[in-house]
């Protein structure tokens, strides 16, 4: 594994009408909705690392605390960068920020550990049959 502290990744994208507080539970709030943003944040932090890892791992996220600072409208651009800060063994640390067009949005904090993903997948696929 080649993984290094610094790794990073982008994500940028428009925050159209299906990304909206509006249609994640919230009525009648058309701004994007903290639940996206989490994803996104998610998002990126697998794509930072993903690539680094060896043949059928993975990473599986495990804690977020994210801060969802300010509102943006829908039709705004969002840029969503995850780096990577501190490996420990198997568990790695994200400092995640966001910005729209005008502002910071967010910052978080992400954990995620290294698994192996047939071992994770049989894991599940047991506990799924009871």
């Amino acid at each position: 594994m080649a993984l290094q502290v610094g790794a990073s990744y982008t994500i940028e994208r428009r925050v159209d009408p299906e990304h909206s507080a509006d249609t994640h539970g919230n009525p009648g709030v058309d701004v994007f909705t903290t639940p996206i943003l989490c994803e996104w944040t998610e998002e990126a932090a697998v794509l930072a690392v993903q690539d680094q890892l060896d043949p059928g791992m993975i990473t599986l996220g495990v804690r977020i605390d994210l801060k969802h600072l300010v509102a943006t409208p829908i039709g705004m651009t969002v840029k969503v960068t995850a780096t990577l800060k501190e490996i420990d063994e198997r568990k790695l640390v994200f400092a995640i920020e966001a910005f729209d067009e005008k502002e910071k949005i967010s910052e978080c904090t992400h954990e995620r550990f290294i698994v192996n993903k047939s071992r994770f997948m049989q894991k599940v696929a047991e506990k799924a049959k009871g």
